[in-house]
């Protein structure tokens, strides 16, 4: 990123170090380079501790309070002191978390730990606190990712559930605040691959979901009313629903988020974070701005939007068989999404094709990926590659 790490990027790669146990260098605010190379592959041993229990591991197990021995949840926390995004973090080890293996996750403790569901899924539920930004500038807001990522990763790529809550919000706008979000989530069972998927056929836009956040109730209905009559002009059949209507409680904090969602179960969003104070001019600024913006989305044809594209890289790569995601008209992709693909490619063997098209590496939960030479080989291919653009 430019200017280097920022700080959510930092606490994501701090730990995801911790839990690979990898060896790092560059691994501070403001670097520009990186390396990075974990030592164990994605497995709770030697890194879970029970609840209240001393040590630095990144995981806490929660018993059941009867019997005091079986696992019924893993929790984890990040934290940041400023309001750096949370989702960015959550985006950075979601595929970590998902494709993350139960293997002696007991032994982690004392080795005779009952680990209560995993005796039949493999897995146990995870939960994790990242206390950081919910809604910052050039970054995810919790509200598209509750509204957009989760529910296209588990209704369409079809992850284990998902579900978010929000504690405490975050503002990088106004007074910077530091709030608080709850990932729960279940991994992917030991020995299970992501079957691969296709996004086509988008359908209809049968329905708009309008989240608002402004300092006051005059200014969510004005926000309101413009938004409405902008949608139904464009999409008279359309019907709209209001899932959060929020009071700021801050001039400087405005935020307008709009999806849409199609018969086929495709969602796609644009939003806008108004960053200084605003007034009736600005209100339809924003309302204006977000819906052509959601326009221009539609009228591509694609089955995601730009935000969601990038997302959606690292599934395909990790898939078993041949992921289609169709970006609309030409095929657009954006800068985020040639850099992943190009960073999958490097490091899993995977091939992306111009039309998005994808035959994954059928990752398997629990196999130790990195022991494998020809990865070891690509790995170190990739880094000569990027050394050598960087010098042209």
């Amino acid at each position: 990123p430019a200017g280097g790490l920022k700080a959510a990027h930092l606490a994501a790669v701090e730990w995801l170090a911790q839990a690979s146990q990898a060896e790092t260098t560059g691994m501070k605010k403001a670097s520009s380079e990186l390396d990075f190379r974990p030592l164990q592959r994605g497995s709770f041993a030697r890194e879970t501790k029970k609840k209240g229990a001393k040590g630095t591991e990144i995981w806490e197990d929660v018993c059941d309070s009867v019997d005091g021995s079986t696992v019924v949840r893993r929790e984890t926390e990040i934290q940041l002191d400023s309001p750096g995004s949370v989702c960015l973090i959550l985006q950075a080890i979601l595929p970590y978390l998902l494709f993350l293996s139960p293997d002696a996750a007991g032994s982690a403790m004392d080795g005779t730990a009952d680990m209560g569901q995993e005796t039949t899924t493999g897995s146990v539920p995870l939960r994790v606190t990242i206390n950081g930004g919910t809604n910052v500038s050039k970054s995810p807001s919790i509200e598209y990712i509750s509204q957009v990522l989760i529910p296209m990763l588990v209704k369409k790529v079809g992850v284990p559930p998902i579900s978010s809550q929000i504690i405490k919000r975050g503002w990088s706008s106004g007074r910077a605040d530091v709030g608080t979000v709850q990932f729960d989530l279940m991994p992917f069972p030991r020995r299970s691959r992501l079957c691969a998927f296709h996004f086509t056929e988008r359908g209809e836009v049968t329905k708009m979901h309008v989240s608002l956040l402004a300092s006051d109730s005059a200014a969510r209905s004005t926000l309101k009313r413009i938004v409405t009559e902008r949608l139904l002009a464009r999409h008279p059949e359309v019907e709209i629903l209001f899932p959060i209507e929020e009071d700021t409680r801050n001039g400087a904090r405005l935020y307008l988020l709009i999806v849409a969602e199609t018969s086929n179960g495709y969602r796609l969003g644009r939003d806008c974070l108004w960053e200084r104070k605003s007034n009736a001019s600005m209100l339809e600024t924003v309302a204006n701005t977000v819906t052509k913006q959601l326009e221009e989305e539609l009228q591509r044809g694609g089955c995601v939007d730009e935000y969601m594209q990038d997302q959606l890289v690292v599934f395909q790569a990790l898939a078993e068989g041949r992921s289609v995601v169709d970006s609309g008209e030409d095929m657009y992709a954006t800068l985020h999404t040639k850099t992943a693909r190009w960073v999958s490619e490097r490091i899993l063997g995977v091939v992306f094709n111009e039309r998005g098209t994808c035959n994954g590496c059928g990752f398997e939960v629990g196999e130790d990926f990195l022991d494998s030479r020809k990865t070891e080989w690509v790995v170190e291919e990739a880094a000569e590659e990027l050394e050598r653009l960087e010098m042209t």
